[in-house]
């Protein structure tokens, strides 16, 4: 239940332990729970680094368990502020690829200079991935954003897909968290997990992204404009800023098994909070939309139950008391 906050089973276990009753030694705990004594002090050393277990006072050398209302507030409270964090490093990333992009906007179709292509034309785009996928040694990495994917591209990326899992091929993607509302996208990111690959959704992601063997890279020249095409590169600058700024979006990313921590009765949720941010900047609710990949009516409905839970009657009041409340 509190592994999307850091702890690992054995780590919770002992932590419930430690709540219910803390007297007892490691032996004791080990007994009670089922787990070996190397667990308990493993879990333990855990706990203590997470601030969840501080020194007693009634006990010499004994811990006490800090109570969840405190703790947890305090590791969610870490989170966001590593979030923060990375959130900047990814800001200066996808700035810092867009720009690498642009200088290669003007090559002529379909031709390679100095290891960069550019690809137009959804044959040619589709060719080349094939030649890719079929190339691949070690790993795919892949940055999927705007909810819903069409069946088509689905159906076109399943026998790749497949073909390189066969032959155990390391896949990961990450997909926007609005790709959970939709039955088709779902459906295929969970087939790839059966498969064995890895998925994450993130509420805000960078433009799509392909990674191949951390070699060649694909990526839109314009995400606005698909029509311009992909531009492939196999310049080694360019893919590892492009294969740091995957891993800095996978890393703040939830696998697609486990639930978003459940926000307090006030507190928004993580693509709540993203949607206040984009409209605090001056983003209209239609832009809104399109980078969190949900319909135009999604963030009406979500901005009223902000203003709902805010008791705000207008966008602004409900902005300022955001801020007053630390969201902003």
């Amino acid at each position: 239940m509190l592994q999307t906050l850091g702890l690992g089973a054995d780590v919770e276990a002992v932590y419930r332990g430690m709540l219910a009753d803390p007297s007892g030694g490691i032996a004791e705990l080990s007994a009670r729970l089922g787990l070996t004594e190397t667990q308990v002090r493993e879990g333990l050393d855990r706990l203590v680094d997470l601030d969840l277990l501080r020194p007693s006072r009634d006990c010499t050398g004994g811990l006490r368990a800090v109570r969840p209302e405190l703790g947890l507030e305090l590791l969610l409270r870490r989170q966001e502020e590593e979030l923060a964090r990375q959130q900047q490093e990814l800001a200066r990333s996808k700035a810092a690829a867009a720009q690498v992009v642009s200088e290669f906007a003007e090559l002529s179709p379909n031709t390679e200079v100095d290891g960069a292509e550019r690809l137009v034309g959804m044959d040619a785009i589709q060719g080349r991935l094939e030649q890719l996928a079929h190339g691949l040694t070690r790993e795919c990495l892949a940055i999927l954003p705007g909810g819903a994917l069409s069946e088509a591209s689905l159906e076109a990326s399943r026998p790749l897909d497949r073909r390189a899992l066969d032959r155990g091929i390391e896949m990961r993607s990450v997909y926007q968290d609005s790709a959970r509302n939709d039955p088709t996208t779902l459906a295929y990111a969970r087939w790839l997990t059966e498969q064995g690959g890895q998925v994450r959704t993130s509420p805000l992601l960078p433009p799509r992204l392909l990674i191949f063997d951390r070699a060649v890279a694909v990526v839109p020249i314009d995400p606005d404009h698909s029509r311009l095409g992909a531009l492939c590169t196999s310049a080694p600058g360019i893919v590892a800023s492009l294969t740091t700024l995957f891993e800095q979006t996978w890393n703040s990313a939830v696998p697609l098994g486990a639930d978003r921590p459940r926000p307090s009765d006030t507190r928004p949720t993580t693509t709540e909070l993203e949607l206040l941010k984009l409209l605090a900047s001056g983003m209209t609710d239609e832009a809104a939309a399109k980078r969190l990949g949900v319909s135009l009516r999604t963030v009406r409905r979500q901005m009223a139950a902000l203003m709902e839970r805010l008791h705000a009657t207008s966008r602004f009041e409900a902005g300022l008391k955001a801020a007053q409340q630390g969201w902003l």
